[in-house]
């Protein structure tokens, strides 16, 4: 047997609360301007928060407007938890995006060249990856990540709609996931889950609410036996936190965002960046065709590798590895890549409608696995499938 882990954090979570910020302020500019040139970022701690970056758009927007609204919306709006959105003190600091970074972008080195016509390049250099697996089939994810989102998820629906009411925004859920020899997924070792909740609560209480409203909901009971082990708030006491009980940063949670570390993650974050920028768009891409590769039944298993030049449309490489679960040699999946898929970021941005303000949803509970987005749609499904049949 071969155990893996993964975890989750909540809205609360003081990273995720720069991550949504940084990505409502980038929803707000496209509002606006869906041709805007965002880079925002975030840091808080205690009672103060810092907005910062790059911005270049024609559009109007209120930031601190949207932080504060924002806070609110994940549940920060009283004092006692000793950051509330109402009065936390937010400092902005953004500038335009650097003309040099915006002379690649605007113009791609090929279309300098005329040897094609897209003339967005790579917003930058960089590696990015893409994932999927057909561990749980109607989305392709691994599953300890699945898993342990689907359990923060429930942590703040219950929170929300007042089923425990003496929750507080930030939590974290943790999976341990069985695997055989074979390295099929057969069940779950260990759950884990942390909230922070008001002062005097009993942990018994806490532990019993837990598994009764969060974890039987969410794990189906085949998957666990009498040997599962459940942990509910170890160290006993999650009263102080979200802001007040740690910092955050925007970007600091990315094997959260992708796939719980199952997978590679790229050189660098999502949030709050527009798609120009290829560590989002390209990582977006890389999970669509590596999801389409494995629905379409070609491998058990794929990852995507793209890597990109600044200023340069079309990818330095792409690089498939199925871990040996392909039906064909991986060489023929690059050739399908190569005839039905297109990596540069023009392309990317469209064919996935990047240029709209969809991005607050994706700063929670992981950008993949949630099939309403554009780029998790297997609308090319028959395409790959039909490639392959014919080589």
């Amino acid at each position: 047997m071969k155990l893996f882990t993964s975890e989750s954090v909540t809205e609360g979570h003081p990273d995720k609360v720069c991550d949504q910020i940084s990505d409502a302020v980038l929803d707000a500019y496209f509002r606006g301007d869906s041709n805007s040139r965002v880079a925002c970022e975030c840091s808080v701690s205690n009672r103060r928060l810092l907005i910062m970056g790059e911005i270049t758009s024609n559009a109007n927007v209120d930031i601190e407007k949207v932080a504060r609204e924002k806070i609110l919306e994940i549940g920060y709006d009283k004092d006692e938890y000793l950051f509330n959105g109402n009065n936390v003190d937010i400092l902005v600091d953004v500038h335009n995006q650097s003309a040099d970074i915006a002379l690649g972008v605007d113009n791609a080195k090929e279309s300098k060249e005329n040897t094609m016509e897209d003339t967005l390049g790579a917003g930058d250099q960089g590696m990015m990856f893409g994932y999927a697996t057909n561990e749980i089939e109607e989305v392709y994810m691994p599953a300890a990540i699945y898993y342990a989102h689907k359990l923060a998820v429930r942590l703040t629906e219950v929170r929300k709609n007042n089923v425990l009411n003496y929750l507080r925004p930030d939590g974290k859920t943790q999976i341990t996931a069985k695997y055989d020899d074979n390295n099929k997924f057969i069940g779950i070792d260990t759950i884990v889950v942390s909230t922070q909740h008001d002062d005097n609560i009993p942990h018994s209480t806490i532990e019993k609410d837990i598994i009764d409203y969060v974890i039987k909901p969410i794990i189906p009971s085949e998957l666990m036996d009498e040997n599962t082990k459940i942990y509910i708030n170890p160290t006993g006491n999650f009263v102080i936190g979200g802001p007040a009980g740690d910092s955050g940063l925007t970007g600091r949670k990315i094997i959260v965002d992708t796939y719980g570390g199952y997978a590679p993650h790229g050189g660098g974050a999502f949030s709050g960046k527009d798609p120009t920028k290829v560590d989002r768009s390209a990582a977006y891409y890389a999970r669509y065709v590596a999801k389409h590769i494995v629905a379409a039944g070609i491998a058990d298993k794929c990852e995507i590798q793209v890597a990109y030049a600044i200023g340069v449309a079309k990818p330095v490489s792409i690089n498939v590895n199925t871990f040996g679960t392909s039906k064909v040699n991986e060489s023929k999946i690059l050739e399908l890549i190569d005839n039905v898929f297109d990596f540069r970021p023009a392309n990317i941005i469209k064919e996935l409608g990047l240029r709209a303000p969809i991005y607050s949803k994706t700063a929670a509970y992981g950008h993949f696995g949630h099939n309403e987005y554009n780029w998790e749609k297997l609308n090319k499904l028959e395409e790959c499938k039909s490639y392959i049949k014919g080589i």
